[in-house]
């Protein structure tokens, strides 16, 4: 019974090159506003986008990214 209840998840294989460019791309778009003093939230980037980044950076690394 407990089988027929229990949802299918089939997760796909996560492209960590892939996610880590996108944060590396984030970071070069916000580094020259940042410099010129001006603060994330002005830029339209959250606190957890940069949490995010941060987490695919460390698992990308583990996981053999470049």
């Amino acid at each position: 019974m407990l089988l027929a209840l229990a949802p299918v998840a089939q997760a796909r294989p996560v492209d960590w090159q892939a996610e880590l460019d996108h944060c590396r791309a984030l970071r070069l778009q916000m580094e020259p506003l940042l410099r010129a003093g001006v603060g994330v939230s002005a830029v339209a980037r959250s606190g957890t986008a940069v949490r995010r980044c941060v987490w695919i950076e460390r698992r990308a690394l583990r996981n053999g990214a470049r």
